[in-house]
């Protein structure tokens, strides 16, 4: 039996919601580095074809590490909600459970590797220079899986228990080490392509070493859990529900990307080029929107946790404040400096001319998204991830009918059915949010 104290409630305030959120934000800045460092190194040798490989093989990997990084966001709001019921030792066995599952979902993707490849050049039909290159770093790259499944359990446990600074300390110690093995692999040792690789998957073995000394430590993990404990059926059902539906609602958001990114491909490898480098931008600014998300995740589980529904409503009206102001500040930073990213990220003039065109439509996406990330972290938190995951197939759907009728447009009309599917993902959260509220909260009164 777990060892329950007395429930914990939640301090809401400005101040609180920025110590949890500040952290996340500032390990979130140095992960679209990882891709800006990728593309720039590989994009200083001039080749569009690998330039366009690794585009391709970020979507995918995004697809596969996001859509399993429902272990994070579902092992964040199960922890908070035992740190708010004061259920100690069930903040170690939310842990436990998740670094298993980890290892079995990563050892099958390195197992699964050929058939993976080989679906992933049927979606994107890439050139067969940019199918070359990528299937070399694909290959490579897939052996991180469990390493990075495992990272994700780690954080969501750290964000969880609102340890988002050491969340943070075990976050940049992961992306520095990938950045500076990139850059060594890549530019100075000359390993191409299958260098950034290399550097990739050991850069997520030493931060999965990092965690679990780590998370010791905070006495989040322990040996002495009992098979019984992480395979009570009620819990252990609860969690894989949790895993399911996240799992399939990211996935449903990656699978826009890739739709973006295929159809992007299809009109050559500059465009293809052109909308990774766009990617990129939107990425650096999602993963700081994605602080404010993840501190209403912790304020919220542990606000449900203890059964505290005005501190609840409080850090849901934080999130949501937080999230439009700073999207707007986004989408305007993105306007106003995004050629001189473009500059940085490639050397290839025609790759710049196309990235231009589509700057205008790129940088309104923090904006359009803005509502979104809100509510994905209030979702989470509550683990209210069955009506995320319905939302998001339905956002899905709109999304995939506004592209092929907008890619009439040209590459255009990707955009505007990037910022239609943003926007309808918020707006869904949105009105569905009061009758949640009251399943979980008034009705159980």
């Amino acid at each position: 039996m777990s060892a329950v104290t007395a429930a914990r409630p939640v301090e809401v305030s400005i101040g609180r919601f920025l110590a949890l959120a500040l952290p996340v934000m500032a390990a979130n800045i140095t992960e679209p580095l990882i891709g800006i460092i990728d593309t720039a190194a590989i994009g200083q040798l001039g080749e569009v074809s690998l330039l366009g490989a690794v585009a391709l093989s970020a979507v995918l990997f995004e697809f596969l590490f996001w859509g399993l990084g429902s272990l994070r966001m579902s092992t964040a709001g199960l922890t908070a909600q035992a740190l708010g019921a004061g259920d100690d030792r069930e903040i170690a066995i939310a842990l436990g459970r998740a670094l298993l599952l980890a290892l079995v979902i990563g050892g099958l993707l390195v197992i699964l590797q050929k058939p993976i490849i080989m679906l992933a050049m049927m979606v994107f039909t890439p050139s067969a220079q940019v199918a070359e290159a990528a299937q070399t770093y694909i290959a490579i790259r897939i052996w991180s899986a469990p390493f990075a499944l495992m990272n994700y359990a780690i954080l969501g446990s750290l964000v969880g228990q609102g340890r988002t600074g050491v969340g943070l300390f075990v976050q940049v110690a992961i992306n520095l080490t990938k950045i500076a093995l990139t850059i060594l692999a890549v530019s100075i040792l000359g390993g191409g392509i299958a260098g950034a690789a290399i550097a990739t998957v050991i850069a997520e073995f030493i931060g999965t070493c990092i965690g679990l000394i780590v998370s010791a430590r905070l006495s989040a993990l322990r040996l002495d859990l009992k098979s019984s404990e992480l395979f009570q059926p009620t819990a252990l059902g609860r969690m894989l529900a949790v895993n399911r539906d996240v799992a399939i609602r990211t996935c449903a958001l990656l699978i826009a990307f890739i739709i973006f990114t295929a159809q992007g491909s299809k009109r050559g490898d500059v465009t293809l080029a052109a909308n990774g480098v766009l990617y990129q931008l939107f990425l650096a600014a999602a993963y700081v929107l994605d602080g404010f998300a993840t501190a209403a995740e912790q304020m919220c589980g542990q606000a449900l946790g203890s059964g505290d529904a005005r501190s609840f409503r409080q850090a849901s009206r934080l999130s949501v404040g937080f999230s439009f102001v700073f999207g707007i500040v986004l989408s305007v930073v993105l306007f106003g400096t995004g050629t001189l990213f473009i500059d940085m990220l490639t050397t290839s003039e025609a790759i710049r001319a196309e990235a231009y065109l589509y700057l205008p439509l790129a940088a309104l996406t923090p904006f359009a998204g803005a509502a979104a990330f809100a509510y994905d972290g209030i979702y989470a938190g509550a683990t209210w991830t069955r009506a995320m995951r319905n939302l998001m197939l339905i956002a899905l759907a709109l999304f995939t009918i506004v592209i092929y009728t907008g890619s009439l447009f040209g590459a255009f009309g990707l955009w505007v059915a990037m910022l239609a599917f943003l926007a309808t993902r918020g707006i869904g959260q949105a009105l569905f949010y009061n009758r949640l509220f009251v399943q979980s909260f008034v009705a159980r009164a």
